[in-house]
């Protein structure tokens, strides 16, 4: 397993529509080990794969906190939403590829989602809290969409130029 490179915001391969995945391969499961060893590493509860650079409808989650149990790593191939509440819940999401910004975004407070699992099996599970907030935004990646498309566009703005700062202090190194 390897770790691997996050992408920081602006850039276009994180405002891409993602490719579905045809086809499960052990590069694609070597792919979501990976993804699920970098998200630990960040670290983070989500991770989609346009993240690191690659367009396929691919994300890993864990959003199961240590002292509450034992990991859950969810890796979920073509997932999508096929049942939302009416009801919303407004969280403080913060995202790997906008790192250190947080801002309040509502969403449905349940969902259900279909998904392909590792071994090419189809799953599907309703989802709550945390994870529900979690899985909404990582397939949110998959369609082009950030946490930050969700705000008012002056704050959408100001996150933006802080992160051109980030990536321009980086690149100097």
């Amino acid at each position: 397993m390897a770790l691997r490179s996050i992408l920081i915001h602006p850039d276009p391969r994180l405002k891409k529509v993602c490719d579905p995945v045809a086809d499960l391969s052990d590069e694609l499961r070597l792919l979501a080990d990976d993804m699920l060893e970098t998200m630990y590493d960040a670290p983070g509860i989500g991770l989609a794969a346009p993240q690191i650079g690659i367009n396929q409808r691919l994300i890993v989650l864990d959003c199961v906190r240590e002292e509450e149990g034992p990991p859950r790593p969810m890796i979920m191939f073509n997932p999508e939403v096929v049942a939302s509440s009416d009801e919303k819940n407004t969280y403080e999401e913060g995202c790997l590829s906008i790192p250190e910004q947080y801002a309040d975004v509502e969403r449905p407070t349940d969902v259900t989602v279909r998904w392909i699992d590792r071994n090419g099996a189809e799953q599907q599970e309703s989802f709550d809290g945390l994870w529900s907030t979690c899985v909404q935004h990582e397939i949110d990646h998959l369609n082009g969409v950030l946490f930050i498309d969700y705000l008012k566009p002056l704050k959408r703005q100001m996150i933006t130029r802080k992160m051109q700062k980030l990536k321009r202090e980086r690149a100097r190194g």
